[in-house]
């Protein structure tokens, strides 16, 4: 028991005497934080990650319980986020599950500040939006994690006493063991690195004056004690000659705050956040098969509306999904729900600017999902499009309407040969793929895929620059290269590429 308590305590590094390392014992070699890893916090974003994914926090932001943290000048959104924080004992390299915990020391309370006023721009990284001087507190005392079950650790956030989180390790879409073990695969954990498990629901903004206190417990049993910071404001701005400066939209704005209500902005029927003009540009700008490549990259392979084609194969569609679901129509269902103001009336009416009405048809082309009438409607709406794994009654009309249309194909009859309109913006199939409310939905002659909107920018940036790469490939084909070797580059191709890059930069 002795040779785990030397082994497990972290090694100071830097000075013993630096308060903000007093409750580790030294200075962290790194600092690991996971993005989303609560069910609840993942049920309020309305994404749940399939695995999580990981971003690294300076050591220089730790900070010790009463200390001060700073909202700087000409920024609005510095958002608290309790999490439990481990701390690694012995050194952990590809270990697996049933062992992960044995490398974990202690257990101790930890504060994720974050600007989110710099969080558009650091696109996932995290680099300046978590990263500044005391955005990570840490402690006050240390909780032996031999003594603990993983299971069972509670994790709660008071903002100005008020109780604003709690929730416990059982709540986690990922087990604190699959966090060791996972990140151990990749590189060794080492004593006094700091795992950030993650954020629950309820996380919010704190202004300055605020007092924020952040506790780890295990109900009934050991406590780390409450961690206590006071938000102050700063004096410094950025320099805008030396980097991009603090931006914030609405879609920053909810995710900040945890919802548009909290953040005092209007109703959206959707909860969804619209496109920016930048992001609708880019997705513009790339082909639909650009886009699919990326997201295959990104093991996304059943995110393509199959089974559709356009009316209208020179136009591009861009934009946010509205949902509405048909189910197969039964006599006494469609007495009830397809006449009068259903459910597809009722989407129609209240689809919104750049969003695109994705509808359920179960790949049933036998009877019509909409008309010129419901397509003039969407049209004046402001609507990007209309994707539909069902068929189109007045097909001629429809497409004179001029609005992006995507089915599969033209059918004569009405809406209750087939269907029943049952209900709008939840999750449906369309085309063999799943379709949530607010999904980015992008389409072209080579026809339709779904992105997440969590990774839309990041997908968008790596197809551009493909798209970048094999036209200089093509110019080079043009004059008269061979294929092998140029496609895929190989080393020679890719030093002159390169070259090329930076001497456009």
């Amino acid at each position: 028991m002795d040779e785990m308590t030397d082994a497990a305590t972290p090694a100071p590094s830097g000075s013993p005497a630096d308060p903000r390392y007093a409750a580790l014992g030294g200075r962290p070699g790194k600092i690991v934080a996971i993005h989303l890893s609560y069910a609840s916090r993942a049920d309020q974003r309305g994404r749940r990650p399939q695995h999580p994914s990981y971003f690294l926090k300076p050591s220089s932001s730790v900070a010790a319980s009463g200390s001060t943290i700073e909202r700087p000048a000409g920024t609005e959104l510095l958002a608290f986020e309790g999490e439990i924080a481990l701390i690694i004992g012995t050194p952990a390299r590809r270990v697996g599950l049933a062992d992960a915990w044995d490398h974990v020391a202690w257990v101790t309370a930890a504060n994720d500040f974050g600007l989110y006023d710099l969080r558009a721009n650091d696109k996932g990284s995290n680099v300046r939006s978590k990263g500044g001087d005391g955005y990570t507190p840490l402690g006050p005392a240390l909780i032996d994690a031999r003594t603990v079950d993983p299971e069972a650790l509670r994790v709660r956030t008071w903002l100005n006493g008020e109780l604003a989180q709690d929730d416990t390790s059982a709540g986690m879409i990922f087990p604190l063991t699959q966090l060791v073990a996972d990140l151990s695969q990749h590189f060794t954990l080492e004593p006094g690195d700091v795992i950030l498990t993650g954020t629950p629901a309820g996380s919010s903004v704190a202004s300055p004056g605020d007092l924020v206190e952040v506790e780890v417990d295990v109900p009934g049993g050991p406590s780390s004690g409450r961690l206590v910071t006071t938000v102050v404001q700063g004096e410094a701005a950025f320099d805008a000659a030396l980097g991009s400066l603090p931006s914030v939209d609405d879609l920053q704005r909810t995710e900040a705050w945890g919802s548009r209500e909290a953040a005092g902005l209007p109703a959206d029927d959707t909860g969804a956040p619209a496109l920016s003009p930048g992001l609708r540009a880019k997705l513009a700008a790339v082909p639909v098969a650009g886009l699919s490549a990326q997201l295959r990259k990104r093991g996304l392979n059943n995110v393509h509306i199959d089974g559709v084609r356009p009316l209208h194969p020179e136009a591009k569609l861009v934009g946010t999904a509205r949902t509405l679901r048909f189910v197969p129509n039964r006599e006494d269902l469609f007495a009830s729900h397809g006449g009068g103001y259903n459910a597809q009336k009722r989407v129609f009416d209240a689809v919104g600017d750049g969003e695109v009405v994705v509808i359920e048809a179960r790949g049933e082309p036998g009877s019509g999902t909409l008309g010129d009438i419901l397509a003039i409607r969407a049209h004046a709406r402001g609507a990007a499009g209309i994707v539909t794994d069902g068929g189109v009654r007045d097909a001629a009309a429809v497409a004179a309407v001029g609005i992006p249309v995507y089915s599969a194909g033209a059918h004569p009859a009405v809406l209750g040969r087939r269907h029943v309109p049952w209900e709008g913006d939840v999750t449906i199939a369309c085309g063999g793929t799943t379709v949530q409310p607010g999904d980015v939905i992008v389409g072209d002659a080579d026809g339709v895929v779904v992105i997440p909107p969590a990774i839309a920018e990041e997908v968008v940036d790596a197809a551009l620059a493909q798209e970048d790469e094999d036209a200089w490939i093509a110019q080079r084909v043009a004059e008269g290269h061979p294929v092998d070797g140029l496609f895929p580059m190989n080393a020679a191709w890719r030093a002159k590429y390169d070259a090329r890059e930076a001497g456009r930069a």
